[in-house]
């Protein structure tokens, strides 16, 4: 009886942790995001979203972009680095359409803040 108790709290445990706040649903003061940060999770929600996501390691019709930075290299094979994220975005890769036109300076380097965050 004892055993089937512990079992029994134990699997109650795991489910409760398991259940926890999704960082996706997070608001930026409980991710401890900048205001730069912050502002690139809105220029990656508008333009990026639809097709990578942030807080998963699976992704959606693009590769994810958890722990972009914190990898050796890209899904491209390319190294992980400002550099080619920045080409990536400006002039698109594979099927990745390019956002050269649509994103200013600043929020290029808003978003690539969010993704080193991530």
């Amino acid at each position: 009886m004892r055993l089937r108790s512990t079992l029994l709290s134990v699997c109650l445990l795991v489910f409760v942790i398991g259940c926890g706040k999704s960082k996706a649903n997070m608001s930026d003061t409980e991710l401890g995001l900048t205001a730069e940060q912050a502002t690139g999770r809105r220029v990656f929600e508008m333009n990026c979203a639809a097709c990578h996501n942030a807080y998963s390691s699976s992704g959606s019709k693009g590769p994810s972009l958890e722990g972009l930075f914190k990898k050796k290299y890209l899904p491209s094979g390319l190294p992980a680095n400002d550099r080619f994220v920045e080409q990536a975005v400006f002039g698109g890769r594979g099927t990745m359409p390019p956002f050269g036109d649509a994103l200013t300076e600043r929020q290029l380097n808003n978003l690539l803040a969010y993704l080193h965050r991530l």
